[in-house]
């Protein structure tokens, strides 16, 4: 099989339809285009826990696996609390390594005002590089429980801040040598520095008290791939213009030159937003500071098309994160 995420089609056949046993505690479960789980507990709250793997070859896994994990749990509309999580280290590992990813999951934490609750460590042969699995855990105490589900015809799609963020992020990182024959270090450094926005809890935040109807976050396979999971998890058709995706100027140049399409670009620090009036919500974010801009809509029919002028072209399955093709793990 190819790296990255499971396909759809793979994940329908033997994963989803392999699920059998039901509980009613289980308020949201495994479903296309949602982020994390759902429970009640029978005591009026409701928890939220998402789970993102993560095994990149670069010193950053810890600080993205954290970031994903959380975002996972602010797009069901809860408050993110804490993370717990379990780390796979190659044979080879020293101890300055663990106190330096020990160092990035409380640097998060402490931003997002969350604890690191639980974890578990362990050194084996099984594996070439640090694998991190993040469980992110939030509570809905009164709050409106948000699913891909709540998803109508005829609502407008947001996009908060920019796509292909932590992409960029990670090939500036790993690829700096490559791109300084092409770009001033300033360029590189800026790029570098995307994952300061991989956080997207402040607009997660910030639209849940804005009315939002469901939200989704860009991960892997880019905004193409987010925008079909959300659309196939609502039941909906999409009209989305391509000209109003919002993207840095960082990531188009840097797609170019290792030759990505950046619409297929892993993209945490991105989120979809469905709401009925879009540009409201977008106000709100602005209020915030958080860039933010309507890229289309929902329909009530099959299609899912992105137009670019006089061009339309259709959504496909979602194909293995752009990213791999250079950072194959």
């Amino acid at each position: 099989m190819k790296t990255g995420k499971l396909s759809e089609n793979v994940w329908k056949r033997s994963v989803l339809r392999q699920r059998k046993t039901k509980r009613d505690e289980v308020r949201i479960g495994a479903g296309i285009g949602e982020d994390c789980a759902v429970f009640s507990l029978g005591d009026g709250s409701l928890t939220a826990v998402s789970v993102c793997p993560v095994a990149w070859k670069g010193d950053n896994a810890a600080r993205h696996a954290v970031h994903g994990a959380v975002n996972a749990v602010a797009v069901s509309g809860a408050e993110p609390v804490a993370v717990a999580f379990s780390l796979f280290l190659p044979e080879q590992t020293q101890e300055p390594q663990i106190r330096a990813m020990m160092l990035q999951v409380e640097e998060v934490c402490a931003a997002l005002h969350i604890q690191a609750a639980a974890d578990a460590i362990h050194i084996t042969d099984a594996v070439k590089y640090p694998l991190f699995s993040v469980s992110g855990i939030g509570r809905l105490d009164g709050r409106e429980t948000l699913s891909v589900k709540n998803i109508n015809p005829g609502q407008d799609i947001v996009a908060g801040k920019w796509i292909g963020l932590e992409g960029t992020s990670l090939l500036a990182r790993a690829k700096e040598k490559e791109l300084l024959t092409k770009y001033p270090f300033r360029f590189i450094e800026e790029a570098k520095e995307f994952d300061r926005f991989l956080s997207i809890v402040p607009e997660a935040a910030t639209a849940v008290k804005s009315g939002v109807c469901a939200m989704h976050g860009v991960t892997e396979g880019g905004i193409f791939a987010a925008l079909w999971e959300l659309a196939e998890g609502a039941g909906v058709g999409l009209e989305i213009d391509w000209k109003k995706i919002p993207v840095r100027q960082e990531t188009i140049e840097i797609c170019e030159f290792f030759e990505l399409n950046p619409y297929e670009l892993l993209s945490g620090g991105c989120l979809l937003m469905a709401a009925d009036n879009g540009y409201n919500l977008v106000r709100a974010l602005e209020g915030e500071h958080i860039p933010a801009a309507v890229i289309g809509k929902t329909t009530d029919s099959n299609d899912r098309v992105i137009i670019n002028g006089e061009e339309r072209r259709f959504l496909e399955l979602p194909k293995p994160d752009a990213v791999y093709k250079i950072l194959g793990q």
